[in-house]
């Protein structure tokens, strides 16, 4: 079944106890309480397991992998060489930037960055950059607001949600940007989950 690796871990605190030298000896600063992060709340209208038709739509991407603690920055890297590559051909896109996880495992997972483009360049694209097709058919569409790193709490709902529904996911889910991935604070961004279903 399709998941994203949850990088949540359990934590464990220590605590050390030491013998009380005098009154007046001040106890030492208790340690940050800190968690994995988690998304910002939903806003009315915000889907969550919504059944959409995804179409099929031609795509400019680049191939990539990355290890779960590099996966924003390496992203990131991948759509700054697809929007220079973008721009050379002269090509509008038709769409907001959008990753297709093609492959998952513990240590990290592999992709396309892609932005949909309505038509065709006459010149070919750099090495590296491919021409293609979005997955189409049915899906669901889960929206997630907050940081990338807080997507891990959206995925493990989503799963939650899926296995409450008894629906199979195929082995691939796409995230379409809603605000910029380039520009916008990691911490505020709007991503919309599809899930394609079997």
């Amino acid at each position: 079944m399709m998941t994203r690796l949850f990088l949540a871990a359990a934590m464990s605190i220590g605590v050390m106890v030491a013998g009380l030298a005098s009154a007046q000896t001040p106890a030492p600063p208790a340690p940050p309480i800190t968690g994995p992060a988690v998304p910002l709340p939903l806003k009315p209208g915000d889907a969550f397991g919504e059944e959409v038709t995804l179409p099929q739509r031609t795509i400019l991407y680049v191939e990539g992998e990355a290890h779960w603690d590099a996966a924003f920055e390496t992203l990131l890297g991948a759509y700054k060489k697809l929007t220079a590559n973008v721009e050379k051909l002269g090509l509008a896109p038709a769409g907001r930037f959008m990753t297709i996880y093609t492959e998952t495992d513990d240590t990290g997972f592999k992709f396309w960055a892609a932005v949909p483009i309505a038509a065709l360049s006459k010149e070919p694209p750099q090495a590296n950059v491919f021409i293609g097709s979005t997955p189409s058919g049915k899906a669901l569409k889960f929206v997630h607001r907050g940081s990338y790193d807080a997507m891990d709490a959206t995925y493990e709902a989503i799963t939650n949600f899926l296995d409450g529904k008894q629906l199979e996911a195929k082995d691939v889910f796409i995230e379409e940007y809603e605000s910029d991935i380039l520009k916008a604070p990691e911490n505020d961004l709007v991503v919309n989950i599809y899930v394609p279903i079997k």
